[in-house]
């Protein structure tokens, strides 16, 4: 691909950089989802699988990543990106297989004569062919238009702003803005992840689908890293969330599985979802940048459900409580330049009418009698890399589809819905968080040569 395509790298690039002013062009122009407006500053709210060029773009002042996509993003004429681009060429008629010097004319001027329904129909089918949970045409690094890495553009810092609340799902580029807050959530990858991983040998063919390029070696390393027995999944072994900080981990137990299959879910989720998170984090901790970072953890807290909880209407697992307290969450980074909430819209009327109704003078309930977390949410950094988990207790379980996406295949789970809904917002330790998950995103990115993202 690369001596057929380089000649048209300008070409490209130049189409690329007109849809991205058209972009800029719409989020100046048009209200609606994936952003808001301020007399004096204008919000970037990145959804999942938004790709958003701003690296020339100097009014953004808050940016919250939403569970940030980050699929392996290899050079544009690597072996991964060229076998697509020739299956994709082959598919419309526009590649015999031969050798070069047997075929007539360009291929790539072959596919622009195509009419456009042959082109949807040949994508469709060659992404349908790809590895589960992925796409067969994903964004490549050409070395002008995306010149590095994200991962490793965002440890030397190579960022612009200053603030951001870190949280979990877009594609990541260079990204200009002077506030982040970045965020993800509990349970990012089943919905990516075959639910059909048993044994371990299963789980090591997982792991060859998913990074072609790695030896025998480079999986004993992530056996490693990613602990478990060699037992086989047992039915019989209940599924159930994880406190984060003991106990079981998402290592090996979730809401979704145990065991080979969780191994699976949870080095999807991080390599894909959680760990771009990190990364986005650190990357706005000094030069006077400050980000702000938070888990959704409400349970069953899969890939998406997070957002009716701050966009609206909640989910029947999502308190009244609940969906206030992350509204002004967003509410407040966006207008004072910190997602900090006061304790008692932290704490939910649901903790006010429990103490109300306690017959001694004063509650226990550490919600309620002492600051909340979320009332002095500290900035996140490498000395102290905190976030804030979104959580609720109590509720009256039932079991129900996991919404946004019911026909993904996850089947009925337990969650808890009112009465009985309280908020359960904590500090915690993001790099010692779910079994040391910082050292394993610090183990993904030092493979970025043969797991490039």
């Amino acid at each position: 691909m690369g001596s057929e395509l380089h000649p048209l790298v300008r070409r490209q690039r130049v189409s690329s950089y007109n849809r991205r002013n058209q972009r800029w062009w719409w989020l100046c122009h048009a209200t609606g989802h994936g952003f808001w407006w301020h007399p004096r500053r204008l919000a970037l709210f990145e959804c999942e699988y938004t790709c958003v060029w701003c690296g020339q773009i100097s009014h953004i002042s808050q940016a919250i990543p939403a569970s940030p996509f980050l699929p392996q993003q290899f050079r544009y004429a690597d072996f991964v990106p060229s076998q697509s681009y020739y299956a994709f060429a082959a598919a419309v008629g526009c590649f015999n297989g031969l050798p070069q010097g047997n075929v007539g004319n360009s291929i790539f001027d072959c596919l622009i004569s195509k009419d456009t329904d042959t082109l949807q129909n040949a994508s469709a089918y060659i992404s349908a062919s790809s590895r589960y949970g992925t796409w067969a045409f994903l964004p490549v690094t050409d070395g002008r238009f995306i010149q590095q890495l994200p991962s490793q553009q965002l440890l030397e810092k190579r960022v612009n702003g200053r603030r951001v609340l870190s949280g979990v799902r877009h594609p990541i580029q260079t990204i200009t803005c002077t506030h982040r807050c970045v965020q993800n959530n509990a349970n990012e990858g089943p919905l990516f992840t075959p639910q059909n991983i048993v044994t371990e040998d299963d789980f090591v063919n997982f792991l060859r689908s998913s990074f072609p390029l790695f030896t025998e070696d480079d999986i004993s390393r992530v056996l490693l890293y990613y602990p478990s027995t060699n037992a086989s999944v047992s039915s019989e072994l209940p599924d159930f969330a994880t406190s984060g900080t003991s106990g079981a981990t998402a290592l090996n137990q979730s809401t979704f599985g145990t065991g080979q299959q969780q191994r699976a879910n949870n080095v999807y989720a991080e390599t894909t979802f959680v760990c771009p998170s990190y990364w986005l984090a650190e990357a706005y901790t000094n030069n006077g940048r400050t980000a702000w970072k938070y888990q959704y953890s409400v349970i069953p807290a899969q890939h998406g459900s997070d957002q009716n909880g701050y966009l609206g209407p909640a989910l029947p697992n999502q308190g009244p409580d609940f969906e206030k307290a992350f509204m002004t969450i967003f509410g407040n980074f966006i207008t004072m330049n910190d997602p900090s909430i006061p304790a008692d819209i932290a704490a939910g009327a649901n903790a006010a009418s429990s103490m109300s109704s306690n017959s001694s003078s004063e509650s226990t309930d550490p919600k309620v009698n002492e600051p909340s977390a979320a009332e002095s949410w500290p900035p996140y950094s490498l000395a102290a890399p905190y976030q804030l988990n979104l959580n609720q207790s109590g509720g009256t379980p039932f079991e129900g589809p996991v919404y946004p996406y019911p026909a993904g295949g996850l089947g009925n789970v337990t969650q808890f819905s009112e009465p009985g809904l309280r908020n359960h917002f904590t500090l915690v330790n993001a790099y010692t968080w779910e079994g040391g998950r910082g050292m394993r995103c610090d183990f993904w990115r030092s493979v970025g040569r043969i797991v490039p993202q």
